[in-house]
């Protein structure tokens, strides 16, 4: 799937590459980089690429007039402990590279990843966020994402804040 948008500040277009593509991975790295200046330590959830291959996952790079800006991607959760359900989504490596923000990238990435998450039969995102990223808050905020209960390796910590939302009826 592609998709093009052109904007006053040149071409945006969003490619499905998958996780374990290098640009991917470069952006991957960058978000690590992220998680060590505002926390101190890199996220250490483990993320494998065929968590995000289709139909049980997805990973969407935005590329600004060919170099690559942005990128998130989701995977597959089942029922389980923590509130979990089946057919829920969990929203992974969310990022833009400080260069590109402020373009409406994120959000764009956003609403297309929940896009084909309800297309791949996905009910709900979930995600995990924290306190140092005041601009990931607010833009799930706006988007209609609430508290839920807590999940994953940091839902003991007391920076982790997880959101989610329902995806059939806000798409």
């Amino acid at each position: 799937m592609e998709s093009t948008a052109t904007r006053d500040t040149g071409t945006v277009e969003f490619r499905i590459t998958g996780y374990a593509h290098p640009d991917a991975q470069a952006l991957s790295a960058e978000v690590q980089q992220e998680y060590v200046r505002r926390y101190g330590d890199p996220d250490e959830t483990v993320l494998h690429p065929e968590d995000f291959e289709e139909p049980a996952g997805l990973f969407m790079i935005a590329y600004l007039d060919g170099r690559p800006v942005a990128c998130g991607g989701w995977r597959a959760k089942q029922a389980g402990p923590d509130g979990l359900r089946d057919g829920d989504a969990e929203l992974k490596r969310m990022f833009v590279i400080p260069a590109a923000r402020g373009r409406g990238l994120a959000r764009a990435v956003l609403r297309r990843l929940e896009r084909t998450a309800v297309e791949a039969g996905r009910s709900r995102f979930i995600l995990e966020t924290g306190t140092e990223q005041p601009e990931a808050i607010a833009l799930y905020g706006s988007e209609g994402y609430s508290a839920i209960r807590k999940f994953g390796i940091y839902k003991d910590h007391a920076q982790s804040i997880c959101l989610g939302k329902e995806l059939a009826a806000a798409v």
